[in-house]
């Protein structure tokens, strides 16, 4: 069975993507969201043929979600990017979509717009070709993932599917593990005096510092620990500090803000647990030392194996377009993916090849995007059947 797709649909269609602002308001606080561009994007949907449906789950923060009903009896998948894109902050041309020597530059084109276009030219690839599935094909793209990922939260509270595939940019390889990370609250306390009070004032600064020096010892160890054959290792770093009142006063309080990446089988208590046993080797070493931890904010990593009925069908349709082997990689970074296979939904990660993720300059390889949407559309008909 021969799929078509429409390449320069698919290049016009990225094009004004990458033209609409959508850059997150949790980031940046003249952000655009995502309403302009989850209305574009659902005029095309409906223009494709799918059901669409719109949510606006948060004021001006958008998920959009086309349906390609099937026949029933198949297996049904789900397609996924995000709208939203961080801020653009030193960058000449954030939103012109210009595309220069098979490279289509702007805030969002790898991060993730080309994946749109392409989820939206593989439907439309089975659309033209009169193919009809025995499963439904679901294509969606969600709010904020770059923040808190509440649009990906309620996607999956609103349908489910047999299998997903985050189209997130992983240069045509097939991921399918990536780390998790943990916002952590360390806090030393001191006892506030006056500057020229040395027998009454406790530094909670200073006492800080020895927690950050244990800090380093466990950083150090983390990144030497077995890493995880796809994610690599574990790791953290000190953020954000903010520790004192005023020049001449002891600090009564410090805050540390951590972050842990962390890798498929670490947990939140164990992360916690290993700040913790440092403020206790500290506190028994000085009954002035007084700290505590807490973890704020946590996303779980992310893994699926290789034999997984999702990476095999993936797999093969990325070794019939692309013509040779495909490399299984992991990513340092977190996506929605973990939230889909947290709700039971088999999920893997593909996406196109680009550069610049976050940064001033950031493109997309155009005949990637159109690979990507093939490689969609043949997963599509041979999973959903």
């Amino acid at each position: 069975m021969t799929i078509t797709i429409d390449p320069q649909f698919i290049t016009e269609t990225a094009v004004r993507l990458v033209q609409i602002d959508s850059t997150s308001p949790s980031l940046a606080p003249d952000g655009a969201g995502e309403a302009e561009i989850a209305r574009y994007t659902a005029a095309l949907m409906t223009q494709i043929g799918l059901d669409v449906t719109s949510y606006e789950i948060a004021p001006g923060r958008w998920n959009v979600v086309g349906r390609l009903p099937g026949q029933g009896g198949g297996r049904s998948l789900l397609l996924n990017a995000h709208f939203d894109t961080v801020g653009v902050a030193g960058m000449v041309e954030p939103f012109s979509g210009a595309i220069r020597h098979g490279r289509l530059y702007g805030r969002g084109s790898q991060d993730m717009k080309g994946s749109l276009a392409a989820m939206l030219g593989a439907a439309k690839a089975i659309v033209d070709g009169g193919l009809t599935l025995a499963g439904d094909l679901l294509v969606t793209a969600v709010a904020d993932e770059e923040h808190s990922s509440i649009g990906m939260e309620h996607l999956v509270q609103t349908l489910t599917a047999d299998a997903a595939i985050v189209t997130e940019p992983t240069d045509l390889q097939l991921c399918r593990a990536h780390r998790g990370f943990i916002w952590l609250d360390v806090e030393t306390m001191g006892r506030a005096a006056h500057g020229s009070r040395f027998q009454e004032g406790i530094d909670a600064n200073i006492r800080m510092g020895r927690f950050l020096a244990e800090l380093d010892k466990l950083e150090q160890s983390l990144r030497a620990r077995p890493p995880h054959p796809l994610a690599g290792p574990p790791s953290l770093h000190a953020a954000k500090l903010h520790g004192g009142t005023e020049i001449s006063i002891y600090a009564a309080h410090c805050r540390l803000q951590v972050e842990r990446r962390t890798i498929p089988g670490e947990t939140v208590a164990q992360a916690t647990a290993e700040l913790q046993a440092i403020i206790d080797r500290l506190a028994a070493a000085d009954d002035t030392f007084r700290a505590t931890v807490s973890a704020a904010f946590a996303r779980q990593p992310f893994a699926i194996a290789a034999h997984a009925p999702i990476s095999q069908t993936v797999a093969q349709s990325i070794d019939t377009v692309l013509g040779q082997p495909t490399p299984h990689i992991g990513q340092s970074f977190w996506t929605d993916a973990a939230l889909l296979a947290d709700a039971g939904i088999e999920t893997v990660i593909l996406g196109p090849t680009g550069h610049g993720l976050h940064s001033a300059e950031e493109w997309v390889e155009v005949a990637s995007i159109h690979k990507l949407a093939q490689i969609l559309a043949e997963t599509a008909v041979s999973w959903c059947g």
